[in-house]
């Protein structure tokens, strides 16, 4: 760590409310790829905590607690953000008399790392061991991931029996989470002059059948250990084409498959291969999804201290990691999930506020 940091860096306020720490949090700019101005303010926030080690890879910030307990949980957020759009600096609003924190960076997922680092800085005696993991380059490239960077280079940190990922979930608890595959199918054709398209084989034509094929194909909902997960087959883009007065040799539709946990990414890319038969179809990214793992002890004592039913996660996040560990993981954090990436991102502070109270519960008392 630098010599100058604590001069160069912002200092976070550990001692105020989770919600004061979202706005600071959210008002230090971390663009994916920029995050190095947050993680320097996070490890000086923590450094004067006795009871954490504090561990630095990157851009990525572990603090743990060594208390010999017989369990240990691993709570985990990212603290990069996708690109602004004059939603900076955050502001609070109310809007039909509840209040927000309204700013890039307050649903996904700042709010849930200020509820995480306040909690990590008070709670020095937990009923069990905590790792926390405040990481970058989630809303990137997987291979980018800081998450899975750590798990490279410091597997001995995920050691633990439970993990929880602070993605937002309306501070609800959603176990697992889909699986991700996205493939491209090409057709092919013959070039031609379009004055003269009759020599030639319009590749761009012979895609309409592909195209017909997802808007009629039915998507599975699948239950899996209690939750119904909700499948979905789209064209999320199609390309093709080389002059205005030529017919087109190739076209691309670009085809993204979101699968159930009861599959997995080799289940899945076998059944998308199978549905477009005959085409050329190339895998450009898949990502194994994660099952609820509710069945776990300590998820059932979770769920019990924080008083909710457990909902499926659609989308993927980074509690595949933890499952592919074989640690059972589920989401929990503030904000509306519909909300993250959105220009008016905001979330209700009531659930900042009732996500600190859940956890904090559960870490103090429900575990020992």
């Amino acid at each position: 760590m630098p010599s100058n940091l604590a001069s160069t860096t912002v200092a976070l306020d550990l001692t105020g409310s989770s919600i004061a720490l979202t706005q600071q949090i959210c008002d230090i700019e971390s663009v994916s790829g920029n995050e190095g101005a947050l993680a320097d303010a996070i490890a000086l926030a923590l450094a004067g905590f006795e009871h954490l080690e504090i561990i630095r890879d990157g851009d990525t910030i572990v603090a743990r607690t060594n208390l010999g307990r017989a369990q240990r949980v691993v709570i985990a957020g990212h603290i990069d953000t996708v690109p602004l759009n004059g939603n900076l600096p955050a502001r609070f609003e109310t809007i039909d008399g509840v209040e927000y924190l309204w700013g890039r960076g307050t649903v996904d997922m700042k709010a849930g790392v200020a509820v995480q680092l306040k909690l990590a800085a008070e709670l020095v005696e937990p009923g069990v061991d905590v790792t926390w993991m405040w990481y970058d380059h989630e809303e990137v490239a997987d291979a980018l991931n800081g998450l899975g960077r750590l798990a490279r280079n410091r597997p001995d940190l995920f050691e633990g029996d439970f993990a929880i990922l602070g993605e937002p979930t309306n501070s609800a608890v959603e176990g697992g989470c889909n699986g991700n595959l996205r493939v491209e199918v090409r057709t092919t054709g013959l070039r031609a002059h379009s004055a003269r398209a009759w020599v030639g084989e319009n590749a761009i034509h012979r895609a309409a059948p592909i195209l017909d094929l997802l808007a009629a194909y039915e998507p599975r909902q699948i239950e899996v250990e209690g939750l119904v997960y909700r499948e979905g087959l789209n064209a999320v883009g199609i390309s093709g084409g080389i002059a205005g007065n030529v017919i087109p040799d190739e076209c691309m539709v670009h085809v993204n498959y979101r699968f159930a946990p009861s599959r997995t990414a080799d289940e899945a890319e076998a059944h998308v291969r199978d549905l477009f038969t005959g085409y050329d179809v190339t895998v450009v990214d898949r990502a194994e999804g994660a099952r609820p793992g509710l069945d776990a002890p300590l998820a059932q004592q979770f769920l019990l201290a924080v008083g909710g039913k457990a909902m499926p996660k659609y989308g993927w996040t980074d509690v595949a990691r933890f499952s592919a560990l074989g640690i059972p993981a589920v989401n929990y954090g503030p904000g509306d999930p519909l909300k993250a990436h959105a220009d008016d991102e905001r979330v209700a502070v009531h659930q900042i506020t009732a996500c600190e109270t859940g956890l904090r519960s559960w870490l103090s008392a429900s575990v020992r």
